[in-house]
């Protein structure tokens, strides 16, 4: 059995480690243990503690020249004006302990006290000065870091969002890849905050070798003292540090499990529920649990803070003590005069100060480094998957978008989500794709419009392969509408507007594509018309129902239409899941006019009452097409169409025997049926 001293020593000479914190009962019973992050910030929250303290000083040469390097590229005179500035603070607090050591022989020396001031005096001066020109320096260390910093940000953060939206849809879609995106979306802050981390620990590091430089010169036994006094300080720095770190990363679980409580209790989305099955008094419950345990775990570790902080300090004292009785020595022997032991102590203290100093700043660099690294390998991946540019211009005129033989999978699935599809699109016709969820129908939308390449097969727009054209030029000639379109946080006009943003339009120019959209009734109730900020979480903002953003997004399509080429696609999916019947069927006819003799509606949905006009209907299943035809031929055989159409039917008491031949007459369209 281990006595209580031994356990103390080993838990000091072990490195902290988190450790699994008691889970309390409400934190099991509703989140099955405690809350941890799954992100990819989170990936490097104990890189903190991996480093020690001869570690973090090896690394600091390879971080800081990273950080000079990216400094340099932003802005040069910048980072001269800080590397001058540091180099000369260092030279002037050389300066002034050499200043220190004059005064104090000249104070220390025989004669009047007067006359010893007078002739200390010049010395004292200098001094003064030497302290002003360091404010100067500082103060323009300051400037030039405060110049570098957003400027390193701002490059950063652009290079990120500018890799990010050029990467190909398949690579945003790419488990892999996205968790790649998230972590590296904090690499231009991290890139920020390694340039004052960096010059603080720079101002260490020349205060530092300054310190030691005047040791030497003052006596050759003060430097290895000052060793003896950095070292213990060093170490209790960084386990400090490391300890607090730990607490942290331990008590904020349960600070983070009572915060989603009290978010869900304020809510407006459960505030519903919260009331009517009466959740808020059993959360609230839990809530007092959760509190209790971070405070418990917040004492137990505060506890142990304190005396790993007593250890370190009593070394440190210990040191000190030791360096105060070799210094007694030597001026007991005569081998130092008490100038010299008097600016000694001085700089003795400036050093270990100047180190504990150091020791935070490399390991925020150490730490700020390993997101900077994410951002880094980000950018190389991305550019790997960036979308292709440049290529074949498309025909003025295309007669039809041909996908032959095409397969696609998905990198985190191990069926295909299309195999071997093949299908015409032409240009002046209505074509349907149909089937249950999962069949593959996003996906083709996606093939069809370029945003997705396939992983065998060929897709031809106008007879050319799409790998062979210039994708921007594809994009153009694509529109596109789907269930989960953009509800863009921006005024009523830019959500219209942002079909085509380069565009400039007045409320005057926008008006037709609403009025075709049905919008204008919508935008008439807003406070500020089209120039109401759609986002309800900003003052004097407003909100929409689901129905009213589909027909700003009927709006935004149209508006895009009519701004773009003569010829191409418009992708419709899933457009009137909100809207009501009547809406829905007016949606339904505008969609079906906007197809013309170069203009080609791709439908997708489940209300099988909007795809039975179009031309072609073809129906997937796990991924493959095993129907295509018009809708009279399709009920006619009697496959996985007919079955879907009537059993839509049969909801509103219909048989499913409309009678049609797939041609609309006036006035026949009946109320589509929910899927």
């Amino acid at each position: 059995m281990t006595s209580p001293s031994h356990r103390f020593r080993s838990r000091l000479l072990r490195r902290p480690r988190p450790q699994d914190p008691k889970v309390s009962t409400a934190e099991q019973e509703l989140f099955g243990g405690p809350l941890r992050y799954d992100t990819g910030w989170a990936s490097h929250q104990n890189a903190f503690l991996d480093l020690s303290l001869l570690t973090a000083l090896r690394a600091m040469p390879r971080l800081v020249l990273g950080t000079l390097r990216r400094a340099w590229h932003a802005d040069r005179g910048a980072l001269l004006a800080v590397g001058v500035s540091e180099i000369g603070q260092g030279i002037a607090a050389a300066v002034n302990l050499l200043v220190l050591n004059s005064v104090m022989h000249t104070l220390l020396s025989d004669g009047s006290a007067a006359g010893r001031v007078r002739q200390a005096l010049p010395a004292l001066l200098l001094g003064a000065a030497v302290a002003t020109v360091n404010a100067l320096l500082a103060t323009w260390s300051t400037s030039g870091a405060g110049r570098l910093e957003p400027l390193v940000e701002r490059v950063a953060t652009t290079e990120y969002l500018d890799a990010a939206q050029a990467v190909e849809l398949e690579a945003i879609e790419d488990p892999a890849f996205r968790r790649l995106l998230d972590v590296a979306f904090y690499g231009a802050a991290s890139a920020r905050r390694m340039i004052s981390a960096c010059v603080a620990a720079l101002n260490g590091v020349i205060s530092l070798v300054a310190t030691a430089s005047i040791l030497s010169v003052l006596h050759w036994a003060l430097l290895p003292m000052l060793l003896l006094i950095v070292a213990p300080r060093g170490w209790g720095a960084m386990r400090v540090a490391q300890e607090r770190y730990v607490s942290m990363l331990n008590w904020v679980e349960h600070v983070r499990a009572s915060r989603l409580i009290g978010t869900l209790l304020t809510e407006r989305s459960a505030a519903q529920e919260v009331r009517l099955h009466a959740v808020g008094p059993a959360l609230l419950e839990r809530y007092r649990d959760m509190a209790e345990s971070a405070e418990s775990e917040q004492r137990r570790l505060a506890n142990g803070k304190a005396g790993t902080e007593l250890v370190a300090t009593a070394l440190s004292g210990v040191a000190l003590a030791a360096t105060y009785g070799v210094m007694f020595w030597l001026i007991t022997t005569g081998a130092m005069s008490l100038a010299i032991a008097g600016t000694a102590v001085v700089a003795v203290r400036s050093g270990s100060a100047s180190l504990g100093t150091l020791v935070m700043n490399v390991n925020q660099l150490h730490e700020e480094s390993l997101y900077v690294q994410d951002h880094e390998r980000f950018l190389v991946e991305a550019a790997r998957r960036t979308i292709p540019t440049g290529g074949a211009a498309l025909p003025e005129r295309i007669d039809a978008v041909v996908l032959d033989k095409i397969s696609y999978r998905y990198p985190d699935r191990e069926e295909p989500a299309l195999d071997e599809v093949s299908l015409t699109v032409p240009m002046g016709s209505v074509t349907a794709v149909v089937g249950e969820n999962g069949s593959g129908k996003s996906t083709l939308m996606k093939i069809i419009s370029g945003l997705l390449v396939p992983h065998s097969g060929t897709v031809r727009w106008g007879g050319t392969p799409l790998t062979g054209l210039d994708r921007a030029l594809v994009f153009e000639r694509v529109s596109q509408l789907t269930q989960d379109f953009q509800r863009w946080p921006m005024t009523a006009a830019m959500n219209i507007r942002i079909g085509r943003p380069q565009r400039k339009a007045s409320a005057e120019e926008l008006e037709p594509s609403a009025r075709y959209a049905g919008a204008t009734s919508v935008i008439a109730r807003l406070p500020g018309g089209m120039g109401t900020l759609l986002a309800r979480m900003f003052r004097g903002a407003s909100e929409l129902s689901g129905g009213e953003w589909q027909k700003f997004g009927l709006a935004r399509t149209h508006w895009r239409d009519r701004t773009g080429a003569a010829d191409g696609v418009l992708i419709v999916d899933e457009p009137t899941s909100a809207l009501d019947p009547e809406a829905e069927i007016e949606a339904f006819d505008r969609l079906r006019g906007l197809a013309g003799p170069t203009r080609a509606v791709v439908l997708v949905t489940h209300r099988m009452s909007g795809v039975r006009w179009a031309d072609t209907i073809h129906v997937l299943s796990r991924g493959r097409v095993v129907e295509s035809g018009s809708h009279a031929e399709l009920l006619a055989a009697g496959g996985r169409y007919a079955t879907m159409f009537r059993t839509q039917a049969a909801q509103y008491g219909h048989d499913g025997h409309d009678g049609h031949d797939g041609h609309r007459t006036p006035g026949s369209a009946q109320p589509p049926a929910k899927a």
